[in-house]
């Protein structure tokens, strides 16, 4: 028989949250895959190495890593058309599991959104996903770098009023990770394009995260992996 396997969980404190969009909160896979297959072959590239890099980044940032001769204002052109592409498209857009109610969890607790989605297209995933937009966020207008830049998670912390060291990140993807690892957080990973990049802590979806308010303002996140 095989062996059984324990489930972990991992506690971590801190004073806000700090929220990633794609991946973490919404699964709009569906939609980020059309079009960036479509961007990929119609430039020559191979669209699954493609996709490995695209999750996290500003498309503008991602183009500039598959095609790092090409002029900036020409990506920056492409972005803004795939942004108008990608905002007109719900299709397959979805909660991750456990968002709603994580979601619920955090309505009167300190958190912000770090998204490198522009507003408008954060809005329409939120919307699409049936999920509450935080008042507070950080989108791609906000911001002069792209993840994995820290800019955005500080931009978020500061929006909080909290040291960066006393908010947790959540997110899914490489770039994201290494963006709240300099910025000096801790971090929890979602889903399984987190778990190769050692985030802090680790959960398959939000129905394994749980949020614990503490009589003195903390939170306390229980995690299970």
């Amino acid at each position: 028989m095989p062996a059984s396997t324990t489930p972990t969980t991992t506690v971590l404190t801190t004073r806000g949250l700090l929220l990633d969009m794609d991946g973490t909160l919404v699964n709009s896979d569906a939609v980020v895959e059309r079009w960036w297959r479509r961007w990929a072959v119609e430039h020559g590239l191979d669209p699954d190495e493609a996709l490995k890099i695209v999750h996290g980044r500003q498309g503008h940032a991602s183009m500039a890593v598959l095609l790092p001769d090409r002029p900036v204002e020409q990506n920056l052109a492409d972005n803004r058309a795939m942004l108008a592409q990608e905002t007109a498209d719900t299709d397959g857009v979805i909660p991750v599991p456990g968002a709603p109610a994580f979601m619920a969890s955090l309505a009167d607790l300190p958190h912000a959104l770090v998204t490198s989605a522009d507003e408008n297209l954060a809005t329409t995933r939120m919307k699409a996903a049936a999920l509450p937009i935080p008042e507070l966020r950080v989108t791609a207008e906000s911001v002069t770098s792209s993840k994995p830049h820290p800019e955005g998670f500080l931009m978020g912390a500061a929006a909080l009023g909290l040291a960066p060291a006393d908010c947790v990140a959540f997110e899914d993807s490489e770039a994201g990770i290494t963006a709240a690892r300099a910025a000096g957080m801790s971090v929890v990973g979602i889903g399984p394009r987190a778990l190769p990049h050692a985030p802090t802590a680790h959960a398959q979806d939000l129905t394994h995260v749980r949020v614990e308010p503490l009589p003195d303002g903390r939170i306390r996140l229980h995690v299970t992996a």
